[in-house]
């Protein structure tokens, strides 16, 4: 195909459309000297380089003194052919967009170059704004992708900053969380309250590479008459009510992670099916006969002992065994204080910057204070701490003594006002998501991240002050 194909003087206006290409490079392959020297003469106004070759050889050879960000190949080249070229370079690792032109391009030809890895395919001739189109495209792709990198990483370093620990009790809890994260085993993590379970079962999902989303529930959060329903959905008419077949927490998390928190809450009803899915991997929604097959891994977690419900007879004991496969126990934060000073810095960064207040000063006393208290609450009660201490201007030291509050609204009568303020606006969110869920206190309890029994405790204490 000779240059006149292409329209030249469609150049310089398509190449205005298109800038900010100096910290790229391209590479140009092309057995026709009209087509190298053409877009040659179009990218170098864009480009910081641009480089061309008559056939993979010279190509390879161009590769070898730099890593460029775009390849721009003509399929049918001297000796080996653009196709196989670039599906050798995605073999190797090769993260280049690529961009294949042809004059002989037919549907098998199409197929070919996408699977090869190419990221467009453009016939010949072609305008100098379809390439520029193109580019765009495959560069702003190739951005995203970059950025999505970085960002798993943060991710990543999230997810590990959240587990802070250099204990060797903690570093244990880490080695094992990532040896089995690939696998598809059940999970059980045991610990009191507030020590990170839920953590530990994010990290579990994120480092497991399911493609899936993760599913949290708490299990003592449903009443149940619904639970069967909440965790394999219904069809229309299954029951009074149910006007529309609706989708079960098993199915938003196929192919990903369904977190049962609470397990020990879970009704015996419940844990016969429960088990039936870990055995068998398929459910039947209420008031259907069809089964649907499931890829779901179950993490579950639970601050009871449950091997005594087990002899209590208020736990299965089959659904206890399939449960514990691997088991990982979260340590209460008493038994972790060498990660207290630790802990504490992560808590005062994040809260500081996430309530647009100062860090607060931690001392020498503070961290002897802390060190010295119990910590029933664990890590939550932790946080909860360094918040209040944000909140009251306090040091964490003087917040963990319990006569902070009073303190603060002994001398500053405001505070007294902003703490009964504080108040009234939590009774006020928790009655809007009630009639937003017309009065369930189940549903209504799942969107407020609470328990059910947390909910009516509130709802009965607000009854008996009105």
């Amino acid at each position: 195909m000779s240059v006149a194909a292409i329209k030249t003087d469609e150049l310089s206006d398509a190449t205005k459309k298109v800038s900010g290409f100096k910290r790229h490079s391209v590479l140009i392959v092309d057995d026709e000297p009209g087509i190298r020297s053409f877009l040659q003469k179009g990218l170098e106004k864009l480009f910081g380089l641009v480089e061309v070759a008559e056939d993979v050889e010279s190509a390879e050879e161009l590769r070898q003194r730099c890593n460029f960000d775009l390849i721009i190949s003509d399929i049918r080249l001297p000796g080996m052919s653009g196709v196989d070229w670039v599906t050798e370079l995605r073999q190797q690792g090769c993260t280049a967009s690529v961009i294949f032109i042809t004059a002989h391009a037919s549907l098998e030809t199409a197929i070919a170059a996408l699977r090869a890895g190419a990221s467009d395919f453009i016939m010949k001739p072609f305008r100098m704004d379809q390439m520029m189109a193109s580019i765009e495209g495959c560069l702003a792709h190739q951005q995203v992708q970059r950025e999505n990198v970085v960002l798993k990483r943060q991710v990543d370093q999230i997810y590990e900053s959240g587990m802070i620990g250099s204990c060797d009790t903690m570093q244990s809890v880490c080695d094992v969380i990532k040896s089995i994260a690939p696998m598809p085993t059940t999970v059980l993590i045991e610990g009191e309250s507030g020590t990170g379970k839920e953590l530990a079962a994010r990290a579990l999902h994120r480092w497991s590479g399911r493609k899936g989303t993760f599913v949290p529930v708490n299990c003592g959060a449903i009443s149940e008459e619904l639970m069967e329903s909440e965790f394999f959905g219904h069809t229309k008419g299954a029951f009074t009510g149910a006007q529309n077949t609706r989708e079960g927490l098993f199915t938003y998390a196929n192919n990903g992670t369904l977190f049962l928190d609470e397990i020990g809450e879970m009704p015996m009803s419940m844990q016969v099916h429960l088990l039936r899915v870990l055995e068998e991997r398929v459910i039947r929604p209420v008031g259907s006969n069809r089964e649907i097959p499931i890829d779901v891994r179950i993490i579950a977690a639970t601050n009871r002992n449950l091997a005594k419900q087990v002899e209590k007879k208020e736990f299965r004991e089959d659904l206890f065994y399939r449960l514990n496969v691997v088991n990982v126990r979260m340590p209460p934060l008493r038994e972790r204080m060498d990660d207290l000073p630790a802990l504490v810095q992560h808590f005062a960064t994040k809260l500081s910057a996430d309530l647009g207040l100062p860090e607060p000063s931690i001392t020498g006393d503070d961290l002897f204070n802390l060190r010295a208290y119990e910590w029933p609450g664990n890590i939550r009660e932790l946080k909860n701490v360094i918040e209040r201490c944000l909140l009251l201007k306090q040091t964490p030291g003087q917040c963990l003594t319990g006569n902070a509050v009073e303190q603060s609204v002994a001398s500053n009568p405001q505070t007294d006002a902003n703490i009964y303020q504080l108040d009234q606006i939590e009774k006020n969110h928790i009655l809007k998501v009630l009639a937003l869920e017309n009065g369930n206190k189940s549903a209504a309890a799942r969107l407020l991240g609470v328990s059910r029994k947390t909910l009516e405790r509130k709802v009965k204490a607000w009854n008996a002050a009105d």
